[in-house]
């Protein structure tokens, strides 16, 4: 979240649970009543209708969830009903994962492990790092985020970056 405020993009954050299905992610159409007493589909954007996404414990999701989260990473769209919904640029997924031999865990097949850039693991901290994680957790220095190049600035310089040659 505070990389979006950075960057001045939009956030949410995804817990993913095994009883999460796909359209708890993408969204969903709604039935809604109008001002003139009759109805409407109405489309409620899920989690997935955001610039950077944080999916948390992905592996704890069934295949089918998984694989709709993948889905708009690869395409930069999602699909709900029959209408196709185009995810605003710059879209991200930063995504964590439970050990799989932990219950409750489903394993990322190698073909959807390649939608991500970087795998980093974070191993338990030894009894130094630990006590310093709650010495720094401990203290009330909140600090205010401000804006550092807006969503415009930013896709400027992706279309720069995508014109620079590299032998």
């Amino acid at each position: 979240s505070s990389i979006s405020k950075v960057i001045d993009l939009s956030f949410s954050r995804i817990q993913f649970t095994p009883d999460m299905m796909p359209a708890d992610i993408r969204g969903t159409n709604v039935l809604s009543e109008n001002e003139s007493g009759g109805t409407k589909l109405e489309f409620q954007a899920g989690p997935l209708v955001a610039n950077l996404v944080l999916a948390d414990e992905i592996n704890r999701a069934t295949p089918r969830t998984q694989a709709a989260l993948l889905e708009s990473m690869q395409e930069k769209q999602i699909s709900v009903g029959n209408r196709t919904i185009k995810l605003e640029e710059p879209f991200c997924v930063m995504a964590t994962q439970n050990p799989v031999e932990q219950e409750g865990t489903y394993p990322l097949p190698e073909a959807q492990m390649d939608r991500f850039m970087f795998k980093i693991v974070v191993t338990y901290p030894d009894k130094d790092e630990e006590l310093e994680i709650l010495n720094k957790m401990s203290v009330d220095d909140v600090h205010q985020i401000q804006s550092a190049i807006s969503r415009e600035d930013l896709m400027r310089a992706k279309q720069r970056v995508d014109q620079v040659y590299v032998d």
